[in-house]
């Protein structure tokens, strides 16, 4: 046991070494590998040291021999390229001295259907003229190339001015209706464009006067420019004044039918209304309105025969007024056009003043027949013949409707181009309140001549002539208020509002009417019957009544005279009371004064009788007189005429029966027939035939 305890221990030994020896051996290979392949390593870097070193020497060899010949070619090259250079100068400088001949048959013809070559050509010239001015101030082909550019010049003036004369036409006035017309149908209006030269033109015109102010350094063609479109804005507007003239009093249709054939989807379409196209007419309205008043009376029948009413303005006027009032929408309508026109071809800081000149003479022109048609009114204010100021309430309305857009298109002109309109305006509002003013004196201070005033007693031609004038008014009402405005100087007209405005015609109105209530009254007093003379009243003042509420002037007159219809039929019920009086001389014939009293059965005296037989012939020739005489005098109202009538019918006959019932068992007379000459029913028939001049 002991031997096997000593003997293994020595194995492991043995096996411990004999790895030990395997694990060196192997390292010792590992190391050999090594070795040999740093030895391996070493030569392929040695190697590849050589061919580097190799490489680097060729490559500085060869780079010494490329760089000259680089710089070389470099130096070459830019030989060649000076040479190119030079030649190209040369070239160029030469193409400078044939410019004048290359370009001379262009610039002798003309642009004319071909601007673009043309100024392909000038702008050759110009720079042939730049060059020599730079390189050669002194040479004869500066002065050659010069005189080709003015040439070139002038004649792109002269074609501007020749497109601007041959294509610039007046606008036609069924195009210009066109373009003024309003369809109050349509919600939006469709605007006509008004095309005033060609576009291929216009792009040429464009084209010359960029030109022109780009390298021409010429501001002539504007003033030609304006001077060419100008004649032809007021050619337009002559043009349709001419227009109106012919054809507006034998058609009446002074509209476009060409907006019917552009408006294709609306054929049932009414006509369009234009600017003031029913003004002109309502200055007649009332005028035809009182004369069938005073022809015919209120109630349609006929009136007095001596009655003269105010004569209506004749459709001549009524054309020129018309005519006016489109020429003013006219203006304006073309005036906008012209300037989007200018703003294509002038140049901006230009359009202002080129437009200022254009649009004068056309404006002076409307300026002017404005101001003619104020010289005429107040020519006829110097004859009382206010009715002719009448033309003016049209034409001022129309004007102030229409300033704001006028100003507007005069925005940016000389200030007394703009105060041209304003001016117009206050002379009118100052010439037509002096008519109003005039007027109302007139009324008042209108003398009573015998020989003026109507026998029958009806409406005088004052009255008539007065309630026309202030019917007329009605239709402008708020021109004639604001005229009346215009001349007050007092804090309150500080803001002429509308209702001041109504206010101060209200009290005109009423100015009026008071002055000839009072004229009314002192011409009465012409008539030597009282009777004829409250006639003579009662028919005025019915008819100022009547006339006043038919044309609604009762609703401006109660702006400030609440009563005024109340007083008024105060009046006349004062004058049928008057009138009545007349029967008092006949009916008291028929009272119980000095009618003797008698018992029946019981003869009378001769006294007794004679008064008997003087009542019955009292009545009798008074009546007869009195009918004889009333049947001359009118009273044109039927509803008063038959009111007065039964009234005084009834008051005639009560009293006749009741004077007949006493004396009918009174024996007065062997002749009864004789003194009762008239039953009661013929009484009746005789007051019926009051104030019938043709029974």
């Amino acid at each position: 046991m002991g031997i096997t305890s000593r003997m293994i221990p020595t194995e492991d030994a043995s096996a411990r070494k004999r790895e030990i020896e395997e694990k060196l051996k192997q390292e010792q290979e590992t190391l050999s590998f090594i070795r040999e392949n740093l030895e391996k390593s070493d030569q392929l870097t040695k190697g590849m040291v050589s061919i580097l070193s190799s490489f680097e020497s060729r490559l500085m060899q060869l780079e010494n021999s490329i760089i000259p010949v680089h710089k070389q070619t470099e130096n070459l090259q830019r030989l060649q390229e000076n040479v190119d250079k030079t030649l190209s100068c040369m070239d160029h400088v030469i193409s400078y001295y044939h410019v004048a001949k290359d370009t001379d048959r262009i610039i002798r013809e003309g642009p004319t259907g071909r601007l673009d070559e043309y100024l392909a050509c000038i702008a050759k010239i110009q720079k042939a003229v730049e060059y020599f001015q730079d390189n050669n101030p002194d040479s004869p082909e500066l002065n050659t190339v010069k005189a080709r550019f003015e040439k070139g010049k002038e004649l792109l003036e002269a074609e501007f001015r020749s497109l601007l004369t041959r294509y610039s036409k007046p606008v036609p006035p069924i195009l210009i209706l066109d373009a003024i017309s309003v369809d109050e149908e349509l919600e939006v209006q469709e605007e006509v464009v008004l095309e005033h030269l060609p576009e291929a033109v216009l792009q040429d015109i464009i084209c010359i006067a960029g030109w022109l102010v780009e390298y021409g350094r010429n501001q002539d063609f504007m003033n030609v420019y304006f001077q060419i479109r100008s004649n032809q804005l007021d050619r337009s507007i002559k043009g349709l004044k001419d227009h109106f003239r012919k054809n507006s009093a034998s058609s009446g249709i002074l509209y476009s039918p060409a907006v019917q054939t552009k408006r294709k989807d609306t054929p049932t379409k009414k006509a369009p209304k234009r600017p003031g196209q029913q003004q002109p007419r309502t200055i007649r309205k009332a005028q035809n309105l009182l004369k069938q008043y005073s022809q015919h009376g209120l109630d349609g029948k006929k009136g007095g025969s001596n009655l003269t009413p105010l004569e209506g303005k004749d459709d001549v006027l009524d054309i020129e007024i018309d005519s006016y009032i489109h020429c003013i929408s006219a203006f304006v309508k073309l005036a906008q056009s012209e300037y989007a026109l200018l703003t294509e071809i002038i140049p901006e800081h230009h359009q202002k003043k080129t437009f200022d000149s254009l649009i004068q003479e056309a404006l002076d022109n409307l300026m002017l027949e404005g101001d003619n048609i104020v010289s005429a009114a107040r020519r006829a204010i110097m004859r009382h013949d206010y009715s002719a100021v009448l033309t003016i309430f049209p034409i001022l309305r129309h004007l102030k409707m229409n300033k704001s857009e006028f100003d507007s298109t005069l925005q940016g002109t000389a200030a007394s181009t703009k105060n041209k309109l304003p001016t117009l305006i206050t002379s009118m509002e100052t010439i037509g309140a002096k008519a109003l003013e005039e007027f109302a004196d007139s009324i008042k201070n209108d003398p009573d001549k015998e020989y003026n005033m109507p026998k029958d007693g009806t409406v005088h031609e004052l009255t008539s002539n007065a309630i026309l004038f202030l019917q007329q008014l009605l239709d402008f009402h708020e021109t004639a208020g604001a005229m009346l405005a215009s001349q007050e100087t007092s804090s309150s007209a500080s803001s002429y509002t509308s209702e001041f405005n109504k206010r101060l015609l209200s009290t005109y109105i009423c100015k009026v009417l008071g002055n000839l209530q009072l004229n009314l009254l002192s011409k009465s007093k012409v008539y030597e019957d009282p009777a004829l003379s409250a006639i003579f009243l009662h028919n005025n003042y019915n008819y100022i009544l009547k006339s006043l509420e038919k044309s609604e002037l009762i609703q401006l007159v109660t702006v400030t005279q609440k009563k005024a219809e109340s007083s008024y039929r105060e009046l006349i019920e004062q004058q049928i009371y008057m009138y009545k009086s007349s029967w008092l001389k006949v009916l008291e014939h028929l009272t119980d004064r000095n009618m003797p009293v008698f018992q029946p059965g019981t003869k009378l005296k001769d006294k007794e009788r004679q008064v008997i037989k003087d009542k019955f012939k009292g009545f009798n020739d008074g009546l007869e007189e009195l009918c004889k005489t009333q049947k001359g005098w009118a009273i044109p109202d039927k509803e008063q005429r038959d009111f007065i009538r039964q009234s005084q019918k009834k008051v005639v006959s009560d009293a006749y029966r009741a004077f007949l019932h006493r004396c009918a068992n009174i024996s007065f007379t062997k002749n009864p027939e004789k003194y009762h000459k008239y039953r009661p029913e013929e009484v009746e028939e005789m007051i019926e035939k009051l104030f019938d001049t043709s029974a």
